[in-house]
């Protein structure tokens, strides 16, 4: 091709991504008569939550524009299709070859790039699984002849039949060997008071077992009772011996629909004699926990669309207490929710929407705004619990879908913007789903900056707060009991807020920085933020919270028109300025006296979330796949092992039979993992296979 040719040819597919940009989502729907209906379906399920609807971006890069198109019209189609074959993150090469036929010429097309003419027949490609007629539940089996496997079946299956109910006592105050729920307690410390393993042996740690998962995303959380481990990866839940890993049961429900790039909500439940888990297509399940028969299926949204349950459900008073996420673009009218389910039936006993109504209390926050304008709202965490007080707290996000709060001639009054009830602490009774008080965090969000993470219970001069950090890497305190706000810190890695009022806590940003249509801005953090779902930890002996974070800004504006995943913001995460190629960091923040006591930056990104343990020994990971035991007190690193993938997950700690173990399980696949790896690209991971590691002090 001439380089004149060339030139034409790009100038042309530049006009085609420009008009791409300008469309709207239902391009990509398929009609009747579509010649690429498949091309489009495989799309809309699978790549347009990362790349956008119009093919124009979101998590991950645009597939239209001119830079796409220079980069693959210089190269060849079968280069192009190797690539394609690569995704979705969570399961490469695992659809059809036609299938991926399909999407490669939709994508090539669209783009006015030369037909890929023989994606299609690449051996090795792997056929897309087709879900059994009904659920499958294995147990080992105790009457085969060999007496010795007979014999290790009856004791795999005594160990999960006598395991006595959990109760809401045992919740709040857990065995100091178990591992009950998410953050292990009700208060999300995300600490074990076990001290086997300690600054003075930790070097000694060696691998105790480990278990493949098989493919999918990672942000697993395991639970550990009394000897058996619970652990569920995109609808397989399993119960093993926590000293073996040998399995005892396994429980499989494929889901019904994909959520790409989640296929993984992030934690189960215990209570009574139950195991509770969310499931990808938005049911919550109840197994029983000797056996992994299922007690109940429960919906409690459609499987259509990005409306999705990754958090953890929170057990508590007889009911099983979920939170939906998911609710970007404009799809979800009036914005996500949390359900309360009694636990012995399933059947819901209450539903809070996050979104505020009209005529409610909040409801007049929204520009004047009607309800089926209002969008958001997700609950990306599950949420804490105080039993003296009785009350849930829930962390909420913001709203994708912007324009509501930006357009002109609505409400003047203060608060009028502030888009109630998104970026909130809300603390709510749990027997009846009423909401107590609500305090939020960053009003009138534009900008993707959740506060949605883990709250934090603490006592801190003679009150108990609720002590959070939103993505902008600001750390806040409010009164448990009321709400009212108690204090700030900033962790000093964010432009966008000026000043934060000292009685209220209420923030002013800089306005230079308010998203328009036609220029890109750059705003730190991006909007991954300088935190997201990895969990913070909290030594209660030390008052030391560990945080873990990233350094990244981003390029933000508006779309033309139009939706996708990520609303009406078009936004492209980059490196801090003048970066020195460090973008991993670690902190340990003094709650008593709000100041940094150390911290680590390293060139990979944070990959899991924190653990912290009596042991003085605080075990965390990153995306080069290495996963530490670092001294509490200094951040020095004790002990260290290079696992098969990132340490992408909630790390727990737990004894059986006397030893202590740290479990945490590798494997990425989601929007954090995914977007950072492209700032250190020499980390790739070799395989795509989750898997639980499990380790303890050599000798024990």
């Amino acid at each position: 091709m001439s380089t004149t040719t060339r030139r034409a040819r790009l100038i042309r597919n530049s006009l085609i991504g420009s008009a791409l940009l300008l469309a709207a989502a239902p391009v990509l729907i398929a009609a009747p008569g579509d010649d690429n209906a498949l091309g489009r379906k495989t799309y809309q399920d699978n790549c347009a939550s990362c790349h956008g609807d119009t093919f124009s971006g979101a998590f991950g890069p645009p597939l239209s524009g001119p830079d796409f198109v220079s980069k693959w019209d210089a190269q060849s189609p079968q280069a192009f299709a190797e690539h394609v074959r690569t995704m979705p993150p969570v399961a490469p090469n695992s659809l059809s070859p036609e299938t991926y036929a399909a999407v490669i010429e939709l994508i090539r097309s669209t783009n006015g790039l030369p037909k890929d003419t023989g994606s299609a027949d690449v051996p090795g490609t792997l056929q897309g699984a087709s879900a059994p007629d009904k659920y499958n539940v294995t147990v080992v089996a105790p009457d085969l002849g060999d007496k010795a496997f007979k014999a290790n079946a009856e004791r795999l299956r005594s160990l999960a039949t006598k395991l006595p109910p959990v109760t809401d006592a045992m919740l709040h105050s857990p065995d100091a060997g178990n591992w009950l729920s998410w953050r292990r307690t009700q208060d999300s410390y995300g600490f074990s008071p076990l001290d086997q393993i300690n600054k003075d042996n930790a070097g000694q740690l060696t691998l105790a077992w480990a278990l493949p998962l098989g493919p999918g995303s990672d942000a697993i959380a395991p639970l550990a009772y009394d000897g058996v481990m619970f652990i569920n990866s995109s609808g397989t839940v399993r119960a093993l011996d926590a000293q073996t890993g040998d399995e005892i049961w396994k429980f499989d429900r494929p889901a019904t629909t994909t959520r790409v790039p989640l296929t993984q909500p992030r934690g189960i439940a215990l209570y009574g004699g139950a195991v509770y888990a969310p499931t990808i297509d938005n049911h919550v399940i109840a197994l029983d926990m000797h056996s992994g028969k299922m007690l109940w299926d429960q919906p409690i949204a459609g499987p259509e669309g990005r409306l999705e349950t990754t958090a953890a459900p929170l057990a508590v008073r007889g009911k099983i207490i979920q939170g939906m996420a998911g609710c970007q673009g404009d799809t979800f009218v009036g914005g996500c929710y949390i359900v309360a389910l009694d636990a012995a039936t399933g059947k819901e006993a209450w539903r809070f929407h996050t979104i505020a109504r009209p005529g409610e209390p909040g409801g007049d926050s929204w520009n004047g705004a009607p309800l089926e304008q209002r969008f958001g709202g997700s609950v990306w965490t599950a949420p804490s619990y105080d039993a003296d007080l009785n009350l849930l707290y829930f962390g909420t996000a913001q709203t994708y879908n912007i324009s509501p709060l930006t357009r002109t001639g609505g409400p003047t009054k203060p608060g009028s913007k502030d888009a109630l009830y998104t970026n909130s602490t809300l603390a709510i009774d749990p027997d009846t789903g009423k909401l107590a008080w609500s305090f939020q965090h960053f009003p009138g969000d534009i900008w993707d900056l959740d506060w949605s993470f883990e709250q934090t219970l603490v006592p801190l001069n003679g009150k108990k707060a609720v002590v959070t950090i939103g993505k902008l890497g600001i750390v806040e305190a409010v009164d448990a009991k009321t709400g009212r706000y108690l204090w700030s810190k900033d962790l000093g890695l964010q432009n966008l807020v000026t000043k934060i009022d000292p009685k209220t806590g209420r923030k002013s940003y800089d306005p230079a920085l308010i998203p328009e249509k036609g220029v890109l801005k750059q705003l730190c953090p991006s909007a991954l933020g300088v935190r997201n779902w990895l969990a913070t930890a909290l030594d209660p002996t030390t008052g030391q919270l560990f945080v873990p974070m990233v350094e990244s800004c981003m390029q933000i504006g508006l779309r033309d028109t139009g939706n996708s995943g990520s609303g009406e913001l078009l936004l492209k995460t980059v490196g801090l300025p003048g970066n020195d190629g460090q973008f991993g960091r670690i902190a340990a923040f003094d709650l008593n006296s709000h100041t940094v006591t150390w911290q680590n930056r390293r060139r990979a990104a944070q990959a899991s979330a924190a653990l912290a343990t009596a042991g003085g020994i605080m075990f965390e990971g990153s995306l080069d796949r290495w996963f530490r035991a670092v001294d509490s007190a200094t951040g020095k690193t004790l002990w260290q092992a290079r696992l098969d993938d990132s340490p992408h997950s909630f790390p727990i700690s737990f004894a059986a039979d006397g030893t202590q173990y740290v479990a945490v399980v590798t494997g990425g696949g989601t929007p954090h993992d995914s977007v950072y790896r492209g700032f250190t690209p020499e980390f790739q991971t070799p395989v795509r296979q989750r898997t639980l590691w499990v380790f303890k002090l050599a000798g024990k």
